[in-house]
């Protein structure tokens, strides 16, 4: 890689990391439900936006209900759950336990679609869950019922991309696949459909104490165009420029970033499971994503 290429990596993991210490600050005020419909609707704002000045060719392929369907998938669950994780969980919790993801992947992939699961890849997951048990019961937050439905809504969240990704390949990249641009914008849009009734529901029902003041509203500009609506145009940039291989070791990025952003500005207490439970997932994650070797012809 180049050297613009790896800055561009090094930015995207700051920005992804810095949505966890954005959610952190959202969802205890403003709670759940909104916290989450404000992500994806002002990321779909801002795509709109964004899109219209790029002049991007609006050509859906007849995919656009498949698009809102896997929205909902890929962008409205998971921001829920990662919403439900902020009221109880630090950031850098958060950001470790999203690198499960990829662990994620191969266990669905393994079990739903057919991909075949080598032995290392199973270490791997086996791997990377004992690093989240370590994280859960050893870190600096006491361990109780708190702390694991947070940490289970993380492992739901990485559930549903582990999902995505499969599904996008099943449904989207048929008759010539679609422009990935058009991708995010319809993930956004049919997570926005799928978070409106139930934001107007818990507004109704269950309205916050307090809307929040400046750093609220700053946070959320920040995670729904920064973190979300931006941060997708650099991914596809580096889509095409190093390959989806390369671009997904941004995974192993985001957990240090999320960590360093909430001690720095929420003093969010560190501690040696930090880095037990890092490194564990950092193995497992080397163990499932490294390239299997070819066999020697003689």
């Amino acid at each position: 890689m180049n050297p613009v290429d790896i800055l561009r990596l090094l930015a995207l993991a700051a920005i992804w990391g810095a949505s966890f210490l954005f959610m952190r600050i959202i969802a205890p005020v403003i709670g759940t439900v909104p916290t989450a419909f404000f992500r994806v609707s002002i990321a779909a704002a801002g795509l709109l936006l964004i899109l219209a000045l790029m002049r991007t060719h609006w050509d859906f392929r007849g995919k656009f209900k498949t698009v809102l369907l896997l929205g909902v998938i890929n962008s409205g669950i998971p921001a829920t759950m990662y919403s439900v994780a902020a009221q109880v969980l630090p950031a850098g919790y958060s950001a470790i336990f999203n690198a499960t993801t990829p662990l994620m992947g191969v266990l669905i992939g393994g079990l739903f679609f057919s991909e075949r699961l080598s032995l290392s890849k199973m270490a791997g997951v086996a791997l990377g869950l004992f690093g989240v048990a370590i994280l859960t019961r050893a870190g600096p937050v006491a361990f109780d019922l708190e702390l694991l439905m947070g940490a289970l809504a993380c492992l739901v969240a990485t559930t549903c991309y582990g999902f995505a990704g499969f599904l996008a390949r099943r449904w989207l990249d048929q008759q010539g696949g679609l422009d990935s641009r058009l991708s995010a914008l319809g993930s956004m849009l049919g997570a926005t459909l799928f978070l409106l009734p139930l934001f107007g529901y818990s507004v109704i029902s269950q309205p916050p104490v307090s809307w929040g003041g400046w750093s609220v509203w700053l946070s959320l500009l920040g995670l729904g165009l920064g973190c979300t609506a931006f941060a997708y145009i650099l991914y596809f940039r580096l889509l095409t420029s190093i390959g989806p291989v390369k671009s997904m070791t941004v995974t192993f990025m985001i957990p240090p970033f999320g960590v360093l952003w909430g001690a720095l500005f929420l003093d969010e207490p560190l501690s040696m499971a930090h880095l037990y439970g890092g490194l564990l997932i950092t193995a497992a994650l080397w163990m499932v994503l490294r390239p299997a070797r070819r066999a020697i012809r003689p």
